[in-house]
């Protein structure tokens, strides 16, 4: 029940942060809005605050912001209508969202690097048989301190140096083993493995796992500002680059996308493991969020955004009638894909469907 709750709370977060974006500009650029939902279907309570009111609906995963003339049927001709503002300005609303889905990751993962984010250490947990550490001499519980002069605190670095080393050539590695110093030169085995995206790629292995110590490392403010960005940059193109080769057939559907009941799932076991793992999803799933909806798929933001670029280039907007038609075929596929994600999800994730 706790975890419910806690995914509710994750999902209404990513809704507000969402739907107050396109609020947010709405009012800006003098367009009225009528309601502001978290929720869809009945209304359970509300209040109202100047010219919008603020509700509580029934199904909490979604929400909604209502603006004046957003629907072609309703117009008035009122200059506070959606549909009364430029291409431009519509089009910052629609974008709005997004862009504040994609502030709110970057805001996160700030946040995560001035509280401390979790490194593991460069203890030597397991030794691989086989493998050129074990023939070393390397022993379990060693801490590798330095790679060929260059100093490794976190068994991220020490990946990254070993796993780029696919010369054959030998490295020196630094290792502390209880008061002593020690020096053991390894050459990496080079083997083909597979990347995120199940492409085949060359690396070096030594053959050793760490050990499940955790450090929290802090940064100050300016710093996690430089890494945040860095981190927001490096994960868009990786989902951008997973979507293409998604769309290419490069990645299998069925073992690649996840819908809510995984990321509920993926919430709850974050959750387990602390605050800042909780943090560290929810901006995931935010900039998951934002590139999802600006894809140029009709009643998502980009589909919007593309019809708006289609009367743009025309001159005039698509006729209420073909924007309908086209939603309506568009929502039968999204709901198709979410039911189907969802079916996965539950194959995936819950213990009595394994």
């Amino acid at each position: 029940m706790l975890t419910f709750l806690l995914v509710l709370v994750v999902f209404s977060i990513l809704i507000i942060v969402h739907e107050l974006g396109h609020m947010f500009v709405a009012k800006k650029v003098g367009v009225k809005v009528e309601r502001f939902s978290l929720g869809f279907g009945k209304k359970l309570f509300g209040i109202k605050k100047g010219e919008t009111e603020y509700v509580l609906s029934l199904f909490p995963f979604g929400g909604y912001v209502k603006m004046a003339g957003d629907n072609p049927a309703e117009l008035k001709g009122t200059p506070e209508e959606f549909f009364s503002k430029s291409p431009l300005k519509r089009f910052l609303i629609v974008v709005g969202g997004p862009v504040t889905n994609y502030i709110f990751a970057f805001v996160l993962f700030t946040a995560i690097f001035v509280v401390g984010a979790p490194s593991l250490t460069t203890r030597v947990g397991r030794l691989l048989p086989d493998y050129p550490a074990a023939k070393s001499g390397i022993k379990v519980n060693d801490v590798i301190f330095e790679i060929d002069g260059k100093s490794v605190e976190y068994w991220s670095d020490l990946v990254n140096i070993v796993q780029k080393s696919t010369s054959g050539s030998a490295l020196r590695f630094g290792i502390k083993r209880d008061a002593r110093i020690l020096n053991f030169r390894i050459a990496p085995k080079i083997i083909k493995t597979k990347n995120i995206f199940g492409q085949e790629m060359t690396i070096g292995m030594i053959g050793i796992s760490p050990r499940e110590e955790m450090i929290f490392v802090k940064h100050n403010l300016f710093q996690s500002i430089s890494l945040g960005a860095e981190r927001l940059i490096m994960l868009t193109g990786l989902t951008y680059r997973g979507l293409w080769l998604l769309i290419t057939g490069g990645l299998p559907v069925r073992e690649s996308v996840t819908g809510p009941i995984g990321i509920a799932f993926l919430i709850g076991e974050a959750a387990k493991s602390g605050f800042v793992y909780l943090l560290a999803i929810m901006a995931h799933i935010n900039i998951a969020l934002a590139v999802f909806n600006l894809l140029p798929f009709p009643i998502l933001d980009g589909g919007h955004i593309l019809f708006l670029g289609i009367e743009k280039l025309r001159g005039k907007p698509v006729s209420p009638r073909t924007q309908e038609v086209i939603s309506q075929v568009a929502l039968y596929l999204l709901v198709a894909l979410a039911l189907f994600v969802s079916w996965n999800d539950v194959t995936k994730f819950l213990p009595f469907m394994k």
